[in-house]
């Protein structure tokens, strides 16, 4: 029997602790739980270090001192401090002592000889703060904490791990100790090493993965010589070289959010270190959505800090990508220069500053000059080779580009002309490489061509490989059929006669060619109809849509369409949620002419429709309106109509359905479709594909191979993965969902409702004044709990309708409710036992409406008469519809409807006690000896629910009467009743608090002086009260809204 299997996490602990000492040579520092004084800048070990590194004692002291005050500097926020840590662990300290003087740098860690360092691990570390902390595992490097390390037993999530993490940064923990921290990590024995940075959100932590993409240099330590992940990915991430590269080569402060690479993009700069060094030009392939644009802010990092006189030169063939890339590399700190016409870059180029530009491939030559080819107002395009080509003509005299330069061509798929490549060489000098980024795969026709333009592949990391790591999510696809006829055809030929009586056969011949070509593009009005009724059901009865968390983009034929389709949606319930981005200007010159008698042309229809949504907004404001909203507020942009706008490089982890009816094939196609790929929040599973237009031929049930129709052209091993049947994928995903909760709930005994409350609440054997120390112990359990029979109630509501079609007999079909069904029931009555929920507006709204619709609740009957309390104290819920609003299985048992009541009220006693100490306290009292009655076989059920209801009358009633008629407000009567019902010293220090309160008197923020004034005046009001009974009143003051 295996050992291993659902051990301690101490166990994997000192496992691990082995593999630092006796594998990896760090010193190992001890168990520091009981040692006093831990912090983040272990002084002795950092002195030790640079002492041995020669630098003078005043030189050390000034260095460590630097640190450690900015290490402590908590009270800008833990990014900034840690940002201000950052900067000096990896550029060094200046301890010069005088202005006049040269810099004289400190460095804490030697970068370039790692072995020159100290590495360190200490365990069980205790950090003291306003709620003490132990982590784990804590590496030091020279006395410097750099990481942290949260393990969990094998059958425990490494979520947990992670969510402990998050927690201790938080102000009532430990914040101050991660200021120097640069990476963090969780694991166990079964789902590995996860990581992330300080506030990475749990979503955004990454799991190390090696090798990852292709090629990849051979690891040191492999799963032949360490089968265990969880020790294997230890090894590889803190061998020391690596640790250290990481920290200094991959984080980045992004916009005030840390960030470090995911091990695609570590492994793709990786690769392309030895070709840049080399100038060996080539290709990087990483799937849409894994990154690309922070891979080149990396990227280029490292070639400006390893290679002598480096500039990068980033070209991409969009204006919005070219702001994109701009935008993305000045959030990362760096300095960029924006080319806005080719004599601005030629102008860069032969200067020796700035070393990073972007520009548009179009700078390189005039697009409007008078000399190119037009026919009838039409001009030919000019290929990008020609613009090059151009532009190399018109250099100045003697010009010579300054630098060793390096070339970054963004979505390199869309220009890859032969000519390119020598272009360049001409302009920039022979020694250029060029870098060729794409998210697509490259057409088979296509691949000789582009490697021998860029060369071959740097680093390719695919679809399916992104999804598998969740970097993004997987694609569900479905086609819808709208099925367009013609009527009559007699009416249609008679309409047609009539209008064409007067034209020549030829004209007419072309007129009827015109109109064979409109029925082919889909755009009757019935069919823009029927798809805008489709698309408005699926946001009524599609849990992503119509929970608020998920919106849409509709892909129209042209702009002529898209307007017709909004025009539509204006008669719907998305009128004012919706939107039109496409590249159109409505200008009026422009259809000054189109107006023809009989009717508009499409031309003056776009145009009205434009003005009519755009309003007084120019183009440009409402495109950026609209992406804002669609990006910020997906609840109130639902859905953005397009055409070819947006379907590159927009990214919205929101969108979820991508709705398509337009021919599209290749790569536009790729591009388009991961566009609801992003990962989002928790609700968000997949990717949605609703295809219109049949862009892959006849889908059967069996057929899950999408390399044929629209994709044709790749090879099938570069788009592997890329689509996958939802009803096949949605059965898989819901069996996992049922497994997973099995499994969870298997430590249960016995699994009854009294075992799962015993598991996951607390026993019923547990004393009543330690229940509910023993219920927040079991918080987190009950955390994974809920989060599991949420996804399973999410993989069944997906597939709920079409049980038949995903494969399910009646019998299985109606197996699998009932377990859904038990299981969220289950979840309903563990969150009431328990107090975590109040009442059913806590559930997920929109998980609560799709239920709804599945469920159906039999009708109530009551278990006591409520006669006129109002429950509104208990459960936020009024009047006799509190019990009756209970789940059934939970009212038809007194025992459960008094532990929901008991459980709610306590919870509403700690909840409103600070606005009035004194009554609910003696709330507290009386709630525990009526459960110390039931318990000690005192009372029934029934009869302690009948004394809760009456004794909280008794208590209100009182509440009512008892007060002299001089209290007529909360705020009084609460300082009447923890001043010993004294009358005139309430409405004292009433008065004093209303002639003294200044609006924003709580706010702590600033110096606190409208605060000291209110305390004051209190103060001035209770001469002979103590200074402890004075926080006790301001903090009833602070508490009541009235003040």
């Amino acid at each position: 029997m295996d050992t291993n299997i659902g051990a301690k996490e101490r166990i994997s602990q000192e496992r691990l602790v082995g593999l630092f000492q006796n594998i990896l040579q760090y010193d190992y520092l001890g168990n520091w739980e009981y040692r006093e004084g831990n912090a983040n800048v272990e002084e002795v070990l950092l002195h030790r270090y640079l002492k041995r590194r020669s630098y003078a004692d005043k030189e050390i002291d000034k260095a460590v001192a630097k640190l450690k005050q900015a290490a402590a500097n908590i009270g800008i926020g833990l990014y900034n401090a840690n940002h201000e840590v950052y900067t000096l662990l990896r550029y060094g300290v200046n301890v010069q002592s005088e202005v006049s003087e040269h810099k004289k740098m400190v460095h804490l860690i030697d970068w370039a000889n790692p072995m020159e360092n100290d590495f360190q691990l200490a365990e069980e570390v205790t950090v003291q703060g306003k709620s003490d902390r132990r982590p784990d595992l804590v590496v030091y490097v020279n006395g410097i904490a750099v990481a942290v390390i949260e393990l969990k037993r094998s059958k425990v999530s490494v979520h947990e791990g992670i969510r402990q993490n998050i927690r201790n940064q938080e102000d009532e923990y430990i914040p101050r100790f991660f200021t120097t921290v640069q990476l963090l990590f969780a694991g166990n024995d079964t789902e590995g090493l996860h990581y992330g940075v300080i506030k990475t959100p749990e979503k955004f932590w990454l799991r190390w993965k090696e090798p990852c993409g292709e090629p990849c240099e051979p690891s040191l330590f492999t799963p032949d010589c360490h089968p265990n992940e969880l020790d294997r990915s230890v090894l590889q991430f803190f061998e020391p070289h690596r640790l250290l590269e990481y920290i200094h080569d991959f984080i980045i402060f992004d916009g005030g959010r840390k960030k470090t690479a995911r091990p695609n993009q570590y492994f793709a700069i990786k690769a392309a270190q030895p070709r840049v060094r080399n100038k060996e030009s080539g290709i990087i392939w990483h799937s849409q959505g894994a990154g690309k644009s922070l891979t080149m802010v990396w990227l280029a990092q490292w070639i400006r800090e390893n290679v002598v006189d480096a500039r990068v030169v980033v070209i991409t063939d969009r204006d919005e990508l070219d702001k994109q890339i701009e935008t993305g590399f000045k959030d990362a700190g760096e300095k960029i220069r924006r080319a806005r016409s080719g004599a601005q870059l030629v102008s860069m180029l032969n200067e020796a500053e700035p070393w990073l530009i972007c520009t548009l491939i179009h700078k390189f030559g005039n697009r409007n000059d008078n000399d190119g080819i037009s026919v009838g107002g039409k001009k030919a395009v000019k290929s990008l080779d020609f613009y090059l080509e151009e532009v190399a003509k018109k250099l100045p005299q003697g010009f010579q580009a300054k630098g060793n330069i390096y070339v970054f061509i963004d979505e390199c798929h869309r220009s890859q002309g032969g000519m390119l490549h020598e272009a360049m060489k001409h302009i920039m000098g022979e020694r250029v490489m060029l870098i060729g980024f794409t998210g697509t795969p490259l057409l088979h026709t296509d691949k000789k061509k582009s490697i021998e333009t860029f060369g071959s592949y740097i680093h390719s990391y695919k679809f399916h490989e992104a999804v598998r790591d969740k970097v993004i999510l997987d694609l569900r696809y479905e086609a819808r059929n709208v099925e367009q006829f013609l009527g009559k055809r007699e009416k249609i030929d008679e309409w047609f006669d009539s209008k064409t009586a007067g034209l020549s056969k030829v004209a007419r011949s072309l007129l009827k060619a015109r109109w064979a070509k409109m029925e082919k593009l889909f755009s009757s009005k019935e069919r823009i109809h029927r798809i805008v009724a489709d698309i408005c059901q699926d946001m009524d009865t599609k849990r992503a849509l119509s929970g608020g968390y998920g919106n849409a983009m509709l892909v129209a034929d042209s702009i002529y369409q898209a307007c017709r389709y909004w025009e539509v949606f204006q008669s719907t319930e998305l009128k004012r949620h919706c939107a039109v981005v496409t590249s159109y200007d409505a200008n009026s010159s422009s259809v000054k002419d189109e107006y023809v008698g009989e009717g508009e042309t499409e031309d003056f229809t776009k145009y009205e429709i434009y003005k009519r949504m755009i309003g007084d907004r120019t183009p440009e404001q409402f495109e950026a309106w609209a992406k804002k909203e669609f990006i910020e507020h997906p609840a109130d942009m639902k859905l953005l109509i397009v055409v070819d706008k947006l379907l590159t490089g927009f990214d919205a982890p929101s969108a979820t359905y991508l709705y398509i009816d337009k021919k599209m094939r290749d790569h536009n196609l790729f591009q388009a479709i991961c566009r609801v790929n992003r990962v989002d929040s928790d609700e968000k599973d997949f990717g949605y594909i609703i295809d219109y237009q049949d862009l892959f031929g006849a889908i059967k049930n069996a057929i899950e191979d999408y390399t044929n129709g629209a994709f044709d052209q790749y090879d099938a091993a570069d788009i592997q993965g890329l689509l996958t049947n939802r009803l096949t994928e949605g059965r898989k995903g819901l069996e996992e969902a049922i497994q997973a909760v099995y499994t969870l709930c298997e430590p249960v005994n016995p699994q009854t409702q009294a075992g799962y409350f015993a598991y996951f609440v607390y026993s019923e054997t547990t004393p009543i004044k330690e229940q509910q120390d023993e219920c927040k112990a079991n918080a987190a359990k009950r955390e994974t709990f809920y989060k599991q029979v949420s996804v399973l109630v999410r993989r069944y509501i997906d597939i709920a309708n079409e049980m038949a079609a995903a494969r399910y007999t009646k019998e299985e079909a109606k197996h699998i409710k009932q377990q859904v069904d038990y299981f969220n029931n289950l979840k309903d009555e563990i969150k009431l036992k328990s107090g975590d929920a109040l009442d059913l507006k806590l559930y997920d709204p929109a998980m609560r409406q799709l239920i709804d619709n599945y469920v159906r609740a039999d009708d109530s009957e009551k278990l006591v008469e409520l006669a006129d309390v109002s429950f509104l104290d208990l459960l936020d819920i009024d009047g006799v519809q509190a019990i009756e609003a209970l789940p059934k299985n939970i009212r038809q048992n007194e025992r459960s409807v008094a532990e929901v009541l008991a459980a709610n009220m306590r919870k509403m006693i700690i909840s409103e006690r600070p606005n009035n100490p004194a009554y609910f306290d003696r709330m507290s009292d009386l709630l525990n000896q009526l459960l110390q009655k039931q318990h000690d076989g005192k009372l029934q059920y029934k009869e302690l629910i009948e004394q809760l209801i009456e004794k909280l009358k008794e208590m209100r009633s009182e509440t009512r009467t008892k007060y002299p008629t001089t209290l007529d407000t909360k705020g009084k009567r609460a300082l009447y009743d923890n001043l010993n019902h004294n009358e005139e010293l309430a409405m004292r220090v009433h008065n004093a608090v209303k002639a003294n309160a200044r609006d924003g008197f709580r706010d702590v923020s600033g110096s606190g002086l409208k605060m000291k004034a209110v305390r004051k005046a209190v103060r001035n009001a209770l001469p002979d009260t103590t200074e402890d009974k004075i926080d006790d009143i301001m903090q009833i003051i602070i508490s009541q809204k009235e003040y």
